[in-house]
């Protein structure tokens, strides 16, 4: 049994390269019933500011394991800040006994600091890595990824800024134009329903962005921008392996069961 979220798709290609049908986080989350049994359980998501989106947190704090191996795969873009003692940190705080914890290094999706096409062009060698984690998961080592004291440096320096800035600063960097085609997509790739379609203009509901950047990767005109610079404004990604219609499966919150559906077995 493994469990994503995903943005843009990097997520999604480690999950499926896990298990040929993984669980959406967006879409489990809704169920009533959060509770799962298995010979392992994996994790698969992304780190924001070194530590998983406020959608895994809530996951993680709801749901409860019935495994002899959880697993968690952090998958990062440039700097993973000590991530893996990060979530590690947050197992602790959840009460999860957690038997493994690693990092892949993919594509970076943050458009504020990365040029897309520069990212796309380097060789990180992500299949590589993944091959190396996948025998440690089928060995059942139990192992958290070594962090250090430079990683951790890391994490403090990006604390430290972040303490300079408004509180909801990373939930207003998106700009909806009225300008734009009105074909829905950001509202059918975000994760939290933070995006939703009126008179055919969306509207932007930030309170519980996940800052994951899918609507503006996603958006076939470019239509939507930021509220700070990118470094390339005409750049936008989606991991080469996922399409768009597998990131609308696991993120459209249309999608989403009624409330009390037992959703956990799919």
């Amino acid at each position: 049994m493994v469990f994503y979220f995903t943005g843009t798709g990097n997520c999604l290609y480690i999950a499926k390269k896990l298990e040929a049908e993984p669980i959406s986080i967006p879409q489990v989350i809704h169920s009533r019933d959060l509770d799962f049994t298995d010979s392992s359980i994996g994790i698969v998501a992304p780190v924001y500011g070194h530590q998983v989106p406020p959608m895994v947190r809530e996951f993680l704090s709801r749901a409860t394991f019935h495994t002899d191996y959880l697993y968690i795969l952090l998958t990062y873009g440039c700097i993973h800040g000590g991530a893996s003692e990060l979530a590690l940190d947050l197992c602790k705080e959840l009460n999860i006994s957690v038997s493994y914890i690693n990092v892949i290094l993919m594509v970076d999706n943050w458009l504020p600091g990365f040029d897309m096409d520069e990212q796309r062009k380097m060789d990180k060698n992500v299949d590589g890595q993944f091959n190396v984690i996948l025998a440690d998961l089928k060995a059942r080592k139990r192992m958290i990824s070594p962090v250090t004291d430079k990683d951790r440096a890391a994490h403090q320096s990006f604390l430290t800024r972040k303490s300079t800035q408004p509180p909801d600063a990373w939930k207003r960097l998106l700009r909806f134009p009225q300008s734009c085609s009105g074909c829905g997509i950001c509202s059918m790739v975000c994760p939290s329903g933070s995006v939703r379609m009126e008179d055919g203009r969306p509207v932007y509901i930030p309170d519980n962005c996940q800052t994951c950047l899918a609507c503006i990767n996603a958006c076939p005109s470019k239509a939507i921008t930021l509220t700070v610079p990118e470094k390339n404004p005409t750049a936008r990604y989606r991991n080469e392996h996922i399409s768009l219609s597998e990131i609308i499966r696991a993120n459209s919150q249309a999608q989403v069961p009624a409330s009390g559906d037992d959703i956990s077995a799919k």
